[in-house]
């Protein structure tokens, strides 16, 4: 299958909210949620998109680059590129009734490690939720992330069990989570971290822990004083608070002050290979996509998921051999317009 045949078969199989767009930008669900969209105008989710497209390649074929290679290498692992699957969670509620959670994760967890790269798993508040990603995860031979929300301590320590259990390479926790809408008027509580709180969280855990959903360098700041091996640069797709910066804006700011003391992936309106080597280029090791796997599941399942990771392999490959890099360690700024 193409990838428009996976799209138009996805949009079958969608519930009314999300319209499988040719184009995922944020416009057409901007005010949707539940929904792929956000709260508010949605104009964050929106100027995600729109800022990669700004960013201009620096084209530069008076090279010896004769090949490319797309290879990762992040905490003992190796994946065939810098993209991981992002995390998503209620499915049935935002995408449609054919899949739910269990079975959406057990689908792109399996069928990410078939394609070379990761899946981040959702979380929810069934506890299934997280018992089948683990499962998948452990059964993928620990090639997944499994993502938690910030519930209070009790429930974390709980899925702690569970993740650790799994073999996972690594944890996230979304702490941008804090500002969706079902995670309000949680008993008990769920939401913000203080650092002191994310510390004794990372604490829990026997493996490298991600921070996921910091936009500025003092949330940077938090996250390693809190002990995190890695951060992304996230506003949760734009989805939970309005008249944010883009990802792309902040990323280089963040980058020039943690420099290589952790990692730094980043999302958020990346759609392309050109846009993952735009946001390398800004400083980022990997990047995490989220909606458009969900389109390809929904599309065609395991088939979606390899025909989208091959697309974006294959641009990312073409983007670096037309700006003069051969490996992505080779990837910077000066390949970018104006940077």
């Amino acid at each position: 299958m193409t990838y428009k045949e996976v799209l138009d078969n996805a949009r079958n199989n969608m519930g009314t909210l999300c319209k499988s767009c040719m184009v995922c930008d944020g416009r057409a669900c901007r005010n949707t949620i539940p929904g792929p969209g956000a709260k508010g105008a949605g104009d964050a989710a929106i100027r995600n998109y729109d800022m990669w497209q700004e960013i201009r390649l620096n084209m530069d074929t008076l090279t010896d680059v004769k090949s490319t290679d797309t290879k990762l290498e992040l905490f003992g692992r190796s994946f065939a590129l810098p993209v991981f699957a992002g995390p998503v969670g209620a499915v049935a509620m935002h995408y449609g009734d054919k899949y739910n959670d269990r079975v959406y994760n057990d689908i792109l967890v399996r069928a990410c490690k078939n394609s070379g790269i990761a899946a981040f798993t959702g979380d929810g508040t069934d506890p299934l939720v997280m018992e089948g990603a683990t499962a998948a995860i452990k059964a993928a031979s620990g090639v997944g992330i499994p993502t938690i929300k910030p519930w209070n301590i009790d429930t974390i320590k709980e899925k702690a069990a569970l993740v650790n259990d799994s073999d996972a390479f690594a944890v996230a926790m979304d702490v941008d989570a804090a500002g969706l809408p079902f995670l309000k008027n949680l008993n008990p509580p769920a939401g913000t971290k203080s650092v002191s709180e994310l510390r004794e969280i990372i604490a829990l855990f026997d493996k490298p822990f991600i921070v996921k959903g910091i936009m500025t360098v003092m949330g940077a700041e938090k996250a390693m004083q809190a002990g995190a091996d890695a951060i992304v640069v996230s506003n949760h797709g734009g989805r939970v608070l309005g008249e944010t910066p883009s990802t792309a804006e902040v990323l280089p700011i963040i980058k020039d002050y943690v420099g290589d003391k952790m990692k730094i992936l980043v999302d958020g309106g990346i759609r392309t290979g050109a846009d993952v080597f735009k946001a390398l280029a800004l400083g980022a090791d990997a990047v995490i996509i989220a909606r458009p796997f969900v389109n390809m599941v929904y599309g065609a399942e395991d088939e979606g998921v390899k025909v989208y990771t091959d697309k974006l392999k294959g641009e990312l490959a073409d983007t670096m051999q037309m700006c003069g890099a051969s490996n992505l360690e080779e990837i910077s700024h000066n390949m970018l317009f104006g940077f």
